[in-house]
């Protein structure tokens, strides 16, 4: 699929077939995200695999309702490792880098999960303690993202977007 087939194709989707992910597609999600850019090449997250139903439920509890997380038949937690990133970025690094870091990530695992025609929503609204001790992270680990991968059951039509002229400012 070509590139601008794969961001036109993306869509938020909150309802997963009862199928499997293959593991040579989960594979090459995460290979993708492996690839994603980082500040400084540190690459200041952390991605947790969580594929059994006991921690899924438990991350639908800790997102307060969100049901589809249970649904999917993988979820990848993607946590900000400020410590890494300080280092090398000291105050900046622990408080931004390392969350654009896990965010570029977790945007690269979306689209590649596209291009192999999975189905993906970013889930933000969490308890960050409770995810933390859901994936048993340590407390250096700050969940971002959860991104739940499957089979689509439902396809939306695009959303509307802003315009261009209204969303690019010129300077």
């Amino acid at each position: 699929m070509d590139y601008f087939d794969v961001i036109a194709r993306r869509r938020s989707i909150r309802a997963f077939k009862d199928q499997p992910v293959e593991a040579e597609k989960s594979w090459k999600i995460l290979e993708a995200l492996n690839r994603a850019p980082s500040a400084g090449n540190l690459q200041a997250y952390e991605v947790y695999l969580v594929c059994d139903a006991k921690h899924k439920l438990a991350l639908v509890e800790a997102s307060g309702g969100q049901e589809f997380l249970a649904q999917a038949p993988l979820v990848l937690v993607f946590c900000a490792h400020p410590d890494r990133s300080a280092e090398k970025y000291g105050k900046r690094g622990m408080e931004l880098y390392c969350i654009q870091d896990a965010s570029i990530a977790c945007a690269f695992a979306m689209l590649a999960a596209t291009a192999l025609g999975l189905s993906t929503v970013w889930v933000g609204a969490f308890d960050e303690e409770a995810v933390r001790q859901i994936i048993e992270a340590p407390q250096a680990h700050r969940p971002v993202a959860m991104l739940p991968v499957g089979y689509p059951s439902e396809v939306p039509e695009g959303g509307s977007r802003r315009s261009l002229t209204d969303l690019v400012q010129q300077v």
